[in-house]
């Protein structure tokens, strides 16, 4: 990696209008309408629910999104090695069906971990709202470099990770995720191929297609809206977590609860393989 290049690359701002169907087809792909006879789910996908069609939050991650800029020969990443680390959202309007947004993005910091042991680079998105310039959300990514070690870093440490409290957990909830969840997911923005394509997914490494990381966050962002926000999701403030194992499609994902007043610490894991996929997780919720 090229560390002066990737610390002075501006990212053009990037729109994003929510039609009520971009709205309705994320909510389905981290599985909301498991409960069509619900309200809680119906608020997400229907168009004429009482009350009007709701933006899931963790929407948030995915609306106007630079590209594949990791790409870009000048900046030498090694892109084929990289890795989704941790990802959080704050959210502080909610967004809207038809409103139109404004993505600023940066990079925020890098982090040398040095030669052989790859590098840490973070990232920062703005969303604010086209027509009164109000910031909506900020969205952060941290990316695991494992090519790029060495390279050279702006600061020398990363940020403290949120512990989880050692005490049993004070509840849980169960979702199970659809064989073709990763199909139906992909087609709010993210089309690499190891979400689909068994030849593509088994040639990076995986025995068939994971689901996207950001597909996970949402099914678990599913849980903490039911087992902490009582599926009202003006309520859910912001969730900060780390990726430490993906997904396969159709796997069940039980997500335990630590509720200390305002916060949430959680943690996920992959059912069958008990195999936990999400890790250090905190989110802020209101009364």
């Amino acid at each position: 990696m090229k560390l002066d290049k990737v610390l002075a690359r501006r990212f053009p701002l990037t729109e994003h209008t929510l039609t009520p169907r971009d709205c309705m087809l994320y909510a389905l792909g981290v599985g909301v309408g498991s409960r069509p006879e619900a309200a809680e789910d119906l608020q997400y996908v229907y168009e004429d629910c009482e009350g009007g069609l709701q933006v899931f939050p963790a929407m948030v991650n995915v609306i106007c999104h630079p590209g594949a800029w990791v790409k870009e020969p000048e900046l030498e990443i090694d892109w084929i090695r990289l890795l989704h680390g941790e990802q959080s959202f704050t959210i502080h309007r909610p967004l809207r069906p038809g409103g139109t947004y404004v993505g600023a993005y940066r990079v925020a910091n890098v982090i040398d971990k040095g030669a052989g042991k790859g590098a840490m680079l973070y990232l920062e998105k703005t969303l604010s709202d086209k027509d009164g310039g109000e910031a909506v959300a900020t969205v952060t990514s941290t990316y695991v470099l494992r090519g790029d070690g060495g390279c050279g870093g702006t600061v020398e440490q990363a940020p403290a990770i949120h512990a989880l409290p050692e005490s049993p957990a004070s509840d849980s909830i169960s979702l199970a995720t659809l064989p073709q969840a990763g199909l139906i997911y992909r087609l709010s923005g993210d089309y690499n191929p190891i979400h689909a394509s068994p030849a593509l997914a088994r040639k990076a490494g995986f025995e068939r297609p994971i689901l996207h990381g950001l597909c996970t966050m949402g099914v678990v962002t599913r849980a903490l809206l039911q087992g902490c926000c009582d599926d009202q999701p003006r309520r859910l403030r912001s969730v900060s977590l780390r990726f430490s194992s993906p997904v396969y499609p159709g796997e069940t994902i039980l997500t335990e609860f630590w509720k200390q007043g305002p916060v949430v610490s959680f943690r996920a894991t992959a059912v069958d393989r008990k195999v936990v996929v999400l890790n250090n997780g905190r989110a802020e919720v209101e009364p």
